[in-house]
């Protein structure tokens, strides 16, 4: 490429420059050429310190990663003849991981002949479904994949209705949240008598 676009790093622009000329120019200031804009015609480079430009970016991905919200699924396994207290176990923890936001995948393994009783199964998940159902959603029914059963929870979602479980307080000028609203013109008490 004969010739690019140059930029400073405070966006001033330096016009279309000879592409010796321009990394001469940023050698003199102690800086880099980078090219910022390949495809464009010319192409764009910007005189910028690289090592904090590298820097900066990956700051930026760091900020960024931070803010993501990561969703784990977890599992809990069972077997068509979980006892009553087995169950409940698995289900208390299936609760508490729903409670705190992480998806639940729920498994049924049959072995030899429990493949044939797979209704067993079957009644364990709705069992488990109907325990869930005040703070889950089931996101996939349950489905057999070789000799396991599954079925996929939700966290559930609320659809507007965290506006509506607190009502608004309301605000006060002074901005003290604790002193009661002053009350509405009423007259004020004296000592005087009403003319008669």
């Amino acid at each position: 490429m004969p010739q690019v676009r140059v930029v400073a790093e405070d966006g001033e622009e330096f016009g279309v420059m000879d592409t010796r000329d321009a990394i001469r120019a940023a050698r003199e200031k102690g800086m880099d050429l980078v090219e910022v804009a390949p495809n464009a015609d010319p192409p764009v480079c910007k005189i910028i310190d690289f090592g904090r430009f590298q820097y900066l970016a990956k700051k930026k991905a760091n900020e960024a990663k931070k803010k993501q919200v990561v969703i784990v699924v977890k599992e809990v396994k069972f077997r068509p003849g979980t006892d009553e207290h087995d169950y409940s176990y698995r289900m208390k923890h299936a609760r508490q991981w729903l409670q705190e936001g992480d998806k639940v995948k729920a498994t049924i393994w049959f072995r030899g002949r429990e493949m044939t009783h797979r209704e067993l199964g079957a009644r364990i998940l709705d069992k488990l479904e109907k325990d869930l159902a005040d703070i889950s959603e089931v996101e996939m029914r349950p489905r057999m994949e070789g000799n396991q059963m599954f079925i996929f929870f939700g966290p559930k979602r609320h659809k507007g209705s965290a506006k509506s479980e607190r009502p608004a307080a309301p605000k006060n000028e002074g901005g003290d949240q604790s002193a009661p609203p002053a009350p509405a013109a009423s007259p004020a008490p004296s000592d005087e008598k009403p003319p008669a």
